[in-house]
């Protein structure tokens, strides 16, 4: 049996269970089309993965703060599907005002709920602390103020951008067509040698497919959007999912 893969060539699935072992919902951008087939890659069929789309994105840009309703009304429609987190997945929102904001978006959720909450910006803290992280190098697809919101949110958690880039993409078009072999040539041509890891921040790029390469390129560790969360939410959920294991691919976090 084959499936399309991540970056849409075919790839072997690995199948499907009706009655998964743990559940994750995501509030996901409406213009995000690589979180799913991504997630669903990597995870293993123990872990159903469900999806509700908000327009936050794009001509429907909005800060955080204006997004309180829809967020609750999204989070009320995953709650349906019975998940055991629910997950808002949205890298430079989740960031944009600051660990307090991002705190207040997960107990909205949680109280709206009755689920346990996470973010995407949550999960990163999580990994970077796990890999021991404090110098970094920051890739992304955004223009450069949404970088510079992310730089202060991790400043505030400890950690330095020692070198930046924002592509300044205009698009999800744009976003998708970014190849990873192209996020790989950045990392290596931005690459400093005080820096100890490299974080990819979107959860709507084909950077999920450049984290091993870059990691034995540099020998150092990576993080990414898709992969923080999808390793965040199987730490929580192992006493359900047994043995059920990730999908090779992504580098060294998955080992911590």
């Amino acid at each position: 049996m084959t499936t399309t893969g991540i970056d849409g060539r075919l790839a072997p699935s690995r199948g499907f269970l009706a009655t998964p072992l743990a559940r994750i919902g995501l509030v996901i951008p409406s213009s995000n089309r690589l979180t799913e087939p991504q997630l669903r890659h990597f995870a293993p069929p123990e872990l159903g993965i469900h999806v509700t789309r908000l327009q936050m994105t794009g001509k429907w840009n909005r800060p955080l703060s204006a997004l309180t309703d829809d967020i609750e009304r999204a989070s009320g429609a995953l709650a349906d599907a019975k998940p055991d987190i629910i997950v808002f997945h949205c890298t430079g929102h989740a960031m944009e005002e600051g660990p307090e904001g991002d705190a207040r978006t997960r107990e909205l959720i949680k109280r709206a709920t009755g689920i346990e909450a996470m973010s995407t910006a949550a999960a990163i803290e999580e990994a970077i602390a796990a890999l021991n992280l404090k110098r970094l190098i920051l890739l992304t697809p955004y223009e450069q103020d949404a970088n510079d919101h992310e730089i202060d949110y991790l400043r505030r958690l400890g950690v330095t951008v020692l070198h930046d880039v924002a592509l300044a993409l205009p698009g999800s078009d744009q976003y998708l067509s970014l190849s990873p072999a192209r996020w790989v040539e950045l990392a290596v041509e931005h690459a400093r040698d005080a820096a100890d890891g490299y974080f990819l921040s979107c959860t709507n790029t084909t950077q999920i497919e450049a984290i091993e390469p870059i990691e034995r390129k540099l020998g150092k560790p990576v993080v990414n959007s898709n992969q923080a969360v999808l390793w965040a939410c199987m730490k929580r959920l192992r006493h359900k999912l047994g043995i059920a294991q990730l999908a090779p691919g992504l580098g060294r976090l998955v080992g911590v």
